[in-house]
Formats: structure tokens, C-alpha cells, sequence
């Protein structure tokens, strides 16, 4: 299922998703994770979440995957932005700096993804997932594939 197609078939990928953002649908992942799609612009997209309790690993942290998955999310859409009405982007790798541990007293944090550059196959983004006082939980640094839907 393609959410995409079903609110804005036909657009480019910043008008798709300024779309999705407005409809206030949200895709699976977001809604199994708990966070929310909050910003987009050209080559920029926010995601935001709390940590809870689904989000906790067996040793009283919040697993790895939960600041992985906001993080993929803010540097994917942020190349998506960019795309024209025609193309798709699925993540080719995708690398995580982790600079503290996420808990309960981290409170909302926010996922910034920037695009860095693209090219007509390949798109490099960067994202930073950052605390009300901006203080840096995690980084990542993305390369994501370009095709032809």
C-alpha cells in the first residue's frame, strides 16, 4: 500500500507529502511507533516522538531501532521531498551515531533530516534526533537509492 498514492497521486514528492502531513493520515510505522510526521519542506523533513514504554529493551533502555527508525524516517522524507511525481527512494545504508542513552526523562525528541545532495540515482541526507534543550541523542548519515516507479 502506497499512503501517497492514495492522498496525492500525481504530485511530486514535496507536494505529496505537505499532503500527507495535512490529511493527518499516518503511515503504519508511525502509528506501531508511536511518533509523528511534524514538518516538511524542500529537502527538509521533522519527525517527532516520546519514548514510552513500547519502546524499552529488555535492559531498561530505548532500543537502538527506535532512534534508527525516526532518524531513517527524517533523512528518507527529506529525499522524498525532492523527488518528482514519478520517482521513488528506498534507503541503501544507513548509519547511526549514538551520543546518549534515550530513556523516559529525555521527554519529546525531535528527528531533523536535511538533504545533502541528489543526483538522478543515488541521494546522500543526514539527520540529527535532538531534545527540547537540543541537547544530541543521535545522528545518521543515509545514502538512499533513486528509481523510476
Amino acid at each position: 500500500m502506497r499512503l501517497v498514492d492514495e492522498v496525492a497521486a500525481g504530485l511530486p514528492g514535496l507536494a505529496q507529502l505537505q499532503t500527507l502531513l495535512a490529511s493527518g493520515r499516518k503511515p503504519g510505522i508511525l502509528r506501531a511507533l508511536d511518533f509523528d510526521f511534524v514538518e516538511v519542506g524542500d529537502g527538509l523533513a521533522v519527525f517527532a516522538g516520546t519514548p514510552g514504554d513500547h519502546a524499552y529493551n529488555p535492559i531498561g533502555t530505548v532500543h537502538g531501532g527506535y532512534a534508527a527508525t525516526l532518524l531513517d524516517s527524517a533523512c528518507g522524507c527529506a529525499v522524498h521531498s525532492r523527488l518528482s511525481a514519478t520517482q521513488a527512494y528506498t534507503t541503501l545504508e544507513l548509519k547511526i551515531a549514538y551520543h546518549r542513552p534515550l530513556g523516559r526523562d529525555s521527554g519529546p525528541l525531535r528527528a531533523v533530516g536535511r538533504v545533502l545532495s541528489i543526483g538522478r540515482r543515488a541521494a546522500f541526507a543526514e539527520a540529527r534526533l535532538t531534545d527540547a534543550q537540543d541537547k544530541l541523542y543521535a545522528s545518521a548519515t543515509s545514502t538512499l537509492l533513486v528509481f523510476e516507479r
